[in-house]
This record gives C-alpha cells, sequence and structure tokens, in this order.
C-alpha cells in the first residue's frame, strides 16, 4: 500500500507545506489542498483542522479546504486519502489515539503507522470527564460514590465506541470498579451537546470542548497527565 500525508495536529502542516517534502512538486501549492478530517465538525480535531486552515491559506496563498468525512472511527475519512494522489493536495488531520485504536480494533487493510507519511504533532487533546453546569456532583468522588450507591443508574457519554475518549472512559469506570449506561454519540460536539442538554449523567470528551460552553458545563478528572490553565473560567474540580 502507497504512503499518504497524515498530519497528526495543527500547525505543523503549515510548516512541512512550506518547506515541501519529496513527493511534492516543486512548485507545490498551485491548488487548493483538502484537508480530510475523518471526524464530525465540532469537534477537538476539526477545531485544529479549522485552525491551521485559516493560518495556512495567507501562507501558501491557495485556500485549505476542511472536509469532514466521518465514520467508522475515522477509517472512512482514512480510505479517501490512501485511495487520492500523493501530490500533495490531499492531506488528513486526525487524532493520533482514536485513528491507531480504531484500526486496531476494525478489520481493515489500513495501517495507522504504514499506511501513511507522517508529518508531525503539535496539538495534544487530553481527556476530561465533565458533567452538565448545574449537575449534583461537585467532585469526581460523588460520580464515583452516585454510581456505586445504585449500579447502572448514571448514563455516560462519549464519542464513539472504540475512540480514545471511549477507552479512557472505561478505564475510569473500570479502575474504580463501577457501572453505568454506555450513551455514544458521533463526535464531541453531539456529547457535548447531549452533555448540555442532560441526556447523560457524565461525559468523557476533550477538554477543548469547554471553549465557549464554561457557563455550561463543568469539567475535571483530566486523563494522561497534569491540569491545564488553558480551559479558561471553566469550573475545575
Amino acid at each position: 500500500m502507497k504512503r499518504r500525508t497524515l498530519l497528526n495536529a495543527a500547525i505543523a502542516a503549515v510548516a512541512v507545506a512550506t518547506t515541501a517534502t519529496a513527493s511534492f512538486a516543486a512548485d507545490w501549492p498551485k491548488r487548493p489542498i483538502n484537508l480530510i478530517v475523518p471526524y464530525k465538525a465540532g469537534g477537538g480535531t476539526d477545531a485544529y483542522a479549522r485552525a491551521i486552515s485559516a493560518a495556512a491559506e495567507g501562507i501558501l496563498e491557495v485556500p485549505v479546504v476542511v472536509v469532514n468525512k466521518p465514520g467508522s472511527g475515522g477509517l472512512n475519512g482514512a480510505n479517501s486519502v490512501v485511495g487520492a494522489r500523493p501530490d500533495g493536495y490531499t492531506m488528513m488531520m486526525t487524532s493520533g489515539g482514536s485513528f491507531l485504536l480504531s484500526t486496531m480494533a476494525r478489520d481493515t487493510d489500513i495501517d495507522a503507522l504504514e499506511s501513511f507519511n507522517f508529518v508531525a504533532q503539535v496539538g495534544q487533546l487530553q481527556t476530561s470527564l465533565m458533567v452538565p453546569k448545574d449537575s449534583p456532583f461537585q467532585s469526581v468522588q460523588d460520580v464515583i460514590d452516585a454510581a456505586k450507591a445504585d449500579p447502572g443508574s448514571l448514563r455516560w457519554a462519549h464519542s464513539g465506541r472504540g475512540g480514545f475518549h471511549h477507552v479512557g472512559g472505561l478505564g475510569f469506570l473500570a479502575n474504580n470498579g463501577i457501572e453505568a449506561q454506555d450513551v455514544p454519540f458521533k463526535g464531541g460536539g453531539p456529547t457535548r451537546a447531549a452533555l448540555i442538554g442532560e441526556q447523560a449523567d457524565f461525559g468523557f470528551l476533550g477538554v477543548q470542548q469547554l471553549a465557549g460552553f464554561e457557563d455550561q458545563l463543568r469539567a475535571g478528572g483530566q486523563q494522561s497527565g497534569p491540569r491545564r490553565d488553558y480551559v479558561g473560567c471553566a469550573i475545575i474540580w
């Protein structure tokens, strides 16, 4: 299988585009570039893609078009990139962890490490436990205690089975010996909307999903590292 370009994060795409690679023509770019996002609009990866699109157009002097192709844990979009000409005009920005898990868990010819040319990683998406702003839970321990008091009564939301946030949530449940109803959604944006609408009691999604929604959600219990200060004025447990 021929290798293709994989963008795992944001600003790195601009750096690669301006220096080019061996597979790019010397006069690249001459026409619009499609930046494939294999997830729905509104999620963390989509936010990265739109930020780089806005920045790159001023540097490259050609449009960088974000194209969302969700489905199958990112494999729908990945297949479209694998089938494209390796000329630098079709690239993909994906979540490294979620995409790797998808290729491992599904029957596919795509290999996350071998089917693409990895460009660079610049961003880092952290998983966080979130609840609606008016939730009675005031701490992560409150969630654990409520789940243990009535096993299976709480509903927990995530952005799709097999994805990074789903696996993180499963780890939280298993490590704390609790059970809850699994409520999957298709992407980070729908998961956030479900929490705001109280269709779930708590959920796991990227901490960047708080941006602009600090008055409707509360977050805490960030996984995979120390708490960050980039969540603005959101209430952190």
